[in-house]
């Protein structure tokens, strides 16, 4: 045993071995180029579409926002994990993170979102308040809103003949302010992501 601790203690004591111990050195740091770090924002003007946020997998991680009139996504570091699809499917190339958009210009990628409405008829109570409650809705129909009563054929969702009905899922943005309102969660917003390659028509 003695012997043992007595050829560590040698070993130890070394030049060479205290030479590589105190000299060490490690590799630099270096960021690789395909890195995908939190998005940042770029000189491009955001036009509150709303891309971002409904392409974010993860709640409470990306928000737009307005500031003096001015629409600019915000990201929460906390939230945010980095997978840069935010920066990917927005179309005036608002953010930024790593290669992700000129690897995109060059293979000529992109992404198109749409969504899909469905209603439960078992625990819909035909209500109306989610009808009455989507911003697009109001938009098209201000009477809906007043009313509850929808006047337009235009609307995304109306009752109609005493159910309610989806008419126009082409025109939801994804919001989920008719999920959110609706009492008995009857209503659902599913997010359809289609990935494109080619250079646009």
């Amino acid at each position: 045993m003695a012997s043992s601790i007595i050829w560590y203690l040698r070993e130890l004591v070394r030049i060479e071995w205290l030479t590589k111990f105190f000299t060490v050195k490690t590799a630099p740091l270096i960021t690789p180029p395909h890195f995908r770090g939190f998005p940042t924002l770029t000189d491009r003007e955001c036009t509150h579409c709303l891309a971002c946020m409904m392409i974010c997998p993860t709640p409470d991680a990306i928000e737009v926002v307005e500031t003096d009139g001015i629409w600019n996504p915000v990201i929460y570091p906390g939230h945010c994990i980095r997978c840069g699809l935010c920066v990917e499917i927005c179309p005036e190339d608002v953010l930024t993170t790593g290669v992700i958009l000129s690897i995109q210009k060059e293979e000529q990628t992109s992404y198109q979102s749409s969504f899909h409405l469905s209603i439960d008829p078992v625990l819909c109570s035909r209500c109306g308040n989610c009808a009455v409650a989507c911003p697009v809705n109001k938009e098209i129909d201000p009477y809906l809103a007043g009313t509850g009563t929808a006047s337009s054929e235009e609307v995304i969702m109306r009752i109609i003949n005493g159910e309610m009905r989806i008419i126009h899922p082409e025109k939801c943005t994804g919001c989920k302010t008719c999920e959110e309102t609706c009492a008995n969660h009857a209503i659902r917003v599913a997010r359809v992501v289609e990935g494109l390659q080619g250079a646009e028509e």
